[in-house]
This record gives C-alpha cells, structure tokens and sequence, in this order.
C-alpha cells in the first residue's frame, strides 16, 4: 500500500510528521521554560534543588526530540537541511551552543569541586532556557518572513547576510515569535513543576510557581497577538502552477480561508493553553500541563501546515524568489521517502515505550527524599 503512494502524497505526509516532531519539541520546551523559572521562584538552595532535580529528569526528552526534528527534516527534505543550516550555520551553532552548555550544567553543576561553580552553571540553563528558545522561534519565523539565501543552478547555496541566520532575530515578527516562545515555555515550565514536585513543607514555593504559570502567560499575549495579526495582515510567498514564486497580498489570511483544520487546530490549540493556565494559575489542579502541552502541540501543528501548504513556500528566499523551498522541490526521491515510510510504521511503538517510561519516571512526585540520592542534579 505504501509503495503504491505517489510522491506528492509522500512528500507531504512527511511534511506532517515533521511537523509533528517540531510541535512535540515546542511541548517539551517546558524543561528550558523552567529552567529560566529557577532565578524567580526558588528563594533557598533545597527550593532550587527541587525544581532542579524535577527538570533533570526530562532535559534529554528535548535536546533528543530537537535532533530527531534536525534528523527527520535532513532525511526529507535535504535541500532545506543543506540551505538553511549551510548558509544560516551561525543561528544554528548558536542554538547548538545553548544546549550543549545545557547538558554540561546538568552533569557537572554539583559535582564536587567543579570548576565554574553552580551559579556558573545555573546561568548556563537560565541561556538555554531564554536565548535558545528565542533563536529558535526568529529561525521558525523565517518561514514566514523570508530568508537572505539563494540558489543556483547546481543547488549551492550564497547567503547574502554576514550575520548568517543571526539577521533573522532582528525581524520585529520573529522576535515576538521568539519572545512568545520564551514565555510560553516558562508557562509550560511551571505547569510541569506544579504536576511533578511534591510540595510537603514547601507551599511557598508552589504559590510562586502558580503565580509565574500566570504572570507569564499574560507577558505572553501580546506577542501573540501581534503575531496573529501580522499573519493574518502580511504579505506572503505563494507558487503558481508551473512552479514560480511570488509575493501575494494576506496569502496567510488566504491559508487560513482555505485550510479549516488547520483553524480548529489553532483555536482549539489556544483553548487547551488557556484551560491549562487557569487550572495551574488559578485553582489548585495539577494537570494543567497535560492540557497546556496538548495545546501547545496543536498550535505548533498548525502553524507548521500554515507554512508549508495550500502551495506556500515553508523557506522562501527574501532576495531570490525563485530560490524559494517548498515541500516539493526541496524533498528526498520517491524510493527515499517510501523506505523512510515503512520505518515510520514503528513510530507508534516508540511513543508508546516513550510514554511507558514518562510513566515510570513520573510514578511518584519528586520530594525531599530524591534530593538525598547520589545521582541528584
């Protein structure tokens, strides 16, 4: 059956599960957004601990699923993976930097008679949390604003800006996607810490926790806001019938028109976020990450289709049109993305073991008791 799939449905199928793994990551951003929560919340060092010890559980999720992401676009769409991260390498090592420092603090920020100390080291995860995540939601905007590449006839790739994917952070529309992905992440930061610390004689810090979920869903919105008008106000890159680009009035609007799921996706994505913040921010639930997380899937989701469907460019060339990159100039060959296919099958397992070990892991509330383990962050 799969075999039998032509190469248009192929391409954009992955284009799908692409997006999939991209809004997962967005989710589980949460471990950067509570990252940046530590320098507010926590007044002691066992209030530190805590939300510390909580977080360490999970940093791997993200830095693995943000490779997978890196991964799954390379294997399907190569001429993005070799455009974007060979002209725009200096926002990519950037980000890379972030997390890499991430890793290192989680390792060595209480081992003994380490180097840089853990303030150091807590700085580091407060970077991750806060340039990391911006950078990547300004190299997300792109797909929208447009980058400062082109092609030639052989595919090489001239990027026009010395910054090399740096400019991209300039863009007051990929800003406010970065900064709204900051805050987002922060809200979904403390969904988590909510649903994953057992707050016996720690009270306090749960009021602060429930505090920030709102305080920073409120910063948050009007980023959002001025990025929903933006889309919905702003020109945007479209393809023709044989192929050529051109820059096209509302063509974001015109998506949004002619793709209704992809609406119900946003609005009911923006539903679930808001339902989890006033279940964290505003009684005394603990679930509000599940609905908070689900939500921020959806919006993920839609945004990704909003970029790369209804014949719109997900990379478009700012000073080339003509080298803009859609799902189907940019993909793998037919045989490429059906053996790709057939791998994929195992997906629902791997979710399934993934989420058998979330399980596992999560299986009791981390407490006083976990920060008294030798293997404690």
């Amino acid at each position: 059956m799969i075999g039998k799939l032509d190469i248009v449905t192929l391409q954009q199928i992955w284009w799908i599960l692409c997006s999939v793994v991209g809004s997962l990551f967005l989710f589980l951003t949460f471990v950067q957004g509570g990252q940046t929560l530590l320098w507010q919340v926590a007044k002691d060092d066992r209030e530190k601990a805590l939300i510390i010890n909580s977080l360490g559980r999970k940093w791997e999720l993200t830095f693995t699923t943000l490779v997978l992401f890196g991964g799954a676009l390379f294997a399907a769409f190569p001429k993005f993976y070799a455009t974007s991260f060979g002209g725009a390498y200096w926002v990519w090592m950037l980000i890379l930097f972030t997390f890499i420092v991430q890793a290192v603090s989680y390792e060595f920020r209480k081992k003994p008679n380490n180097l840089l100390g853990e303030k150091t080291y807590e700085l580091f995860l407060l970077i991750n949390g806060s340039v990391g995540i911006l950078l990547i939601g300004a190299a997300v905007g792109t797909f929208f604003t447009g980058s400062n590449f082109t092609l030639n006839e052989y595919n090489q790739v001239t990027w026009t800006n010395s910054l090399r994917g740096v400019e991209a952070a300039f863009s007051l529309f990929n800003l406010s996607l970065g900064l709204f992905l900051v805050l987002n992440a922060r809200v979904l930061g403390a969904m988590y810490l909510v649903n994953n610390i057992s707050f016996k004689g720690a009270k306090e810090l749960e009021v602060r926790i429930r505090k920030s979920c709102l305080t920073s869903f409120l910063l948050s919105l009007p980023f959002l806001l001025y990025v929903i008008v933006m889309l919905v106000m702003m020109d945007g890159f479209a393809t023709d019938q044989n192929g050529a680009v051109a820059i096209v009035a509302h063509k974001y609007l015109n998506n949004l028109l002619a793709m209704p799921l992809v609406d119900v996706l946003l609005l009911a994505g923006l539903f679930l976020v808001i339902l989890g913040v006033t279940r964290t921010g505003l009684s005394n639930a603990t679930t509000g990450i599940w609905f908070g997380g689900l939500g921020t899937v959806l919006v993920g989701l839609a945004i990704f289709c909003l970029a790369g469907f209804n014949n719109t460019p997900f990379y478009p060339s700012k000073v080339d049109l003509q080298s803009s990159l859609t799902i189907y100039n940019a993909s793998s060959s037919h045989y490429t993305l059906t053996a790709m296919t057939y791998v994929a099958l195992f997906i629902p397992g791997v979710l399934a073991y993934v989420a058998y070990v979330w399980r596992q892991m999560d299986s009791r509330k981390i407490d006083a008791q976990d920060l008294a383990d030798k293997k404690a962050y």
